[in-house]
């Protein structure tokens, strides 16, 4: 059997790195947080596009690691709010503010909005650099609707209001196992694994 691979999750969330490890469940992938994060120079997602923040964020903090860094950025892209949360889906509401306020928000902006206006995605680049080279980007996309009210206690963010049509249920109502199938980080991490294994 092959020596496990090691990467770093350029994250301080450990809900993302939980979702990564299952995802890579049975393969020879060594999945943990970069140590320290919090003691290095920090990065400035504030580029206009998920792939260049994924790609800046990834290049930046491989510089201070050995093994290979991983760094995704993701959001809710609605097209009759011109984009928008998009790169901003997690400072929507302000600075600190928490999902259920960024929920809110969303939610206000979408009053009187119908039909096909309520037409949302879920997007997610992920950027994979080792020692300050970028060795690849992946990107992936989940399709839904926005609801009125949230629905689901699983998943975060935007999860209770992203109804997922195609199997009838929002992001916060599947199981974790079902969620990553379908997700737009669930499906970007299988093309990272893909690439992997080549």
């Amino acid at each position: 059997m092959p020596a496990p691979v090691r990467l770093f999750v350029a994250s301080a969330n450990p809900g993302k790195l939980r979702e990564y490890q299952v995802l890579a469940a049975g393969r020879p992938l060594e999945l943990a947080l970069l140590p320290g994060l919090d003691r290095l120079p920090r990065f400035e997602e504030n580029a206009p596009t998920f792939a260049e923040n994924a790609a800046g964020k990834a290049l930046h903090y491989s510089r201070f690691v050995e093994p290979p860094v991983i760094a995704d950025d993701s959001g809710l892209v609605v097209p009759v709010l011109g984009g928008a949360p998009g790169v901003q889906s997690a400072r929507y509401a302000g600075a600190g503010a928490s999902d259920a306020d960024q929920v809110r928000k969303l939610l206000e902006e979408m009053r009187g909005k119908s039909g096909g206006e309520r037409r949302a995605r879920f997007v997610c680049v992920l950027a994979l650099a080792e020692r300050g080279r970028l060795r690849a980007v992946f990107s992936d996309s989940a399709d839904g609707e926005l609801l009125a009210a949230p629905r689901g206690s699983q998943g975060f963010g935007y999860d209770p209001i992203f109804f997922y049509p195609p199997l009838g249920r929002t992001f916060a109502e599947l199981p974790p196992e079902e969620k990553n199938v379908h997700s737009h980080r669930g499906k970007a991490f299988r093309k990272l694994l893909v690439f992997l294994d080549t």
